[in-house]
């Protein structure tokens, strides 16, 4: 009888289990709170400059998590072979459950403490997951399943929006679906813990993607800065859309429409179906093209939230916002391994450190633009014109430095 194969030593396993960990840590520890903020609004528990706080609040401890991550190989090389990435992800789903359980009671005054701490551990989970797990389908031989990993943020986001609509319809309190959220995350963990173990064998760099040819020295810094400013502007780009587009639907649409609670599910399916495509793409496609068009889709959306405020543009520009939301994420990370690989995971690390930081511009800039525009409404139209002109600039970026430093091929070796 031959001996059963090990869940980590199985292509699929690695990636479904990464596409669950991804949902609970970025669908539920991150995202759940857009679609939970028109329920609080209405329990009267927070106010919207309150929830714009509490936004920051998260992506403050996303950026702390990151930087975390990026300093562990350097600050304590011996303790991160102890705490590798699987033991460090476990540990951030273990928080995670218990952070989305302690936001149902009802203590608001500890709110911001946990949004913090969510953060932390969705930052913590979402790099050594995405390390861990890419790195073994290269060591399996299926690297292009990595793009699987990163339907698990989308598929989050539509389970976590319709779940909440369901709610708003049975008029149940923001605190139960904070419940709910938590309990879903214990039944995903369950299924992941048996997969997500051991340390992921090393793979080489030639396995990742194209080789960079050696014919233009001292590109490598300025393309390392380029890579970190195009991603931390997206971190802007998107976030006012994502934080706030339930309330920016209600706003724009009659009261008592059903659509605005169906926008946000659309995303996460428009997030899901932009990272199944990632799977498709031939590995010598240059990424910082594909990474320009990404971020022109995502301007694009924004802009038809803001020429065609009605159910239509809304649902379209949700989908389309959605579509290269992780896919930026992906390819990002294959451009990091291929322009600086004997980083490991500290480049990624800072990365989304400077993701972070531009994630947490957005919602105090919004908080300060609802304070002085005339109406709520103008508020929100120039928060969302901020952020399609950052991604803006970050397309123009990539398009800078594709032209800058070309892509050279060089031979695999026979």
């Amino acid at each position: 009888m031959e001996p059963r194969t090990a869940p980590q030593d199985r292509p699929l396993a690695v990636a479904l289990a990464g596409m669950a960990a991804l949902a609970v840590a970025m669908g539920v520890g991150r995202f759940a709170f857009t679609p939970l903020l028109p329920m609080m609004l209405h329990d009267g528990v927070v106010t919207l400059a309150g929830g714009s706080w509490l936004a920051t609040a998260n992506y403050l401890g996303y950026l702390i998590g990151a930087l975390a991550c990026m300093a562990l190989p350097w600050v304590a090389p011996r303790a991160r072979q102890r705490w590798h990435a699987a033991r460090l992800a476990r540990w951030g789903l273990a928080a995670t459950v218990l952070l989305t359980l302690g936001m149902a009671l009802p203590l608001p005054g500890t709110w911001p403490a946990l949004r913090f701490a969510a953060g932390v551990a969705s930052a913590l989970v979402f790099l050594n997951v995405s390390v861990w797990c890419m790195l073994r389908l290269v060591a399996l031989g299926q690297p292009a399943l990595g793009g699987l990993i990163f339907c698990g943020p989308g598929l989050g986001i539509v389970l976590t929006g319709l779940s909440a609509s369901a709610m708003v319809a049975l008029q149940w309190p923001a605190a139960a679906g904070w419940g709910v959220f938590g309990l879903l995350s214990v039944g995903l963990c369950a299924a992941i813990w048996p997969v997500l173990q051991g340390v992921a064998l090393p793979a080489s760099a030639a396995a990742s993607g194209p080789v960079v040819d050696g014919s233009t020295p001292g590109h490598g810094p300025w393309a390392r800065a380029g890579l970190t400013l195009a991603y931390g502007l997206a971190g802007l780009g998107y976030i006012v859309t994502a934080t706030f587009l339930p309330v920016i639907a209600r706003a724009a649409l009659p009261a008592g429409s059903p659509w605005p609670d169906l926008f946000w599910p659309l995303f996460g399916a428009g997030v899901a179906l932009g990272a199944a495509l990632t799977t498709r793409t031939p590995a010598a496609w240059d990424r910082r093209w594909l990474l320009m068009a990404a971020y022109i889709v995502q301007a694009g959306a924004i802009a038809l939230s803001l020429v065609w405020p009605g159910p239509a543009g809304f649902a379209l520009g949700s989908l389309l916002l959605g579509l290269p939301f992780t896919a930026i994420t992906f390819y990002a990370l294959q451009e990091a391994r291929r322009v600086w690989p004997a980083a490991g995971d500290s480049f990624p690390g800072l990365l989304t450190a400077a993701y972070g930081i531009g994630q947490i511009v957005g919602p105090p800039m919004v908080a300060w633009m609802l304070h002085h525009a005339a109406t709520q409404g103008q508020g929100f139209v120039y928060g969302l014109a901020v952020a399609a002109a950052a991604l803006g600039v970050g397309a123009v970026l990539y398009a800078t430095m594709a032209w800058r430093w070309p892509l050279a091929l060089r031979p695999a070796a026979r």
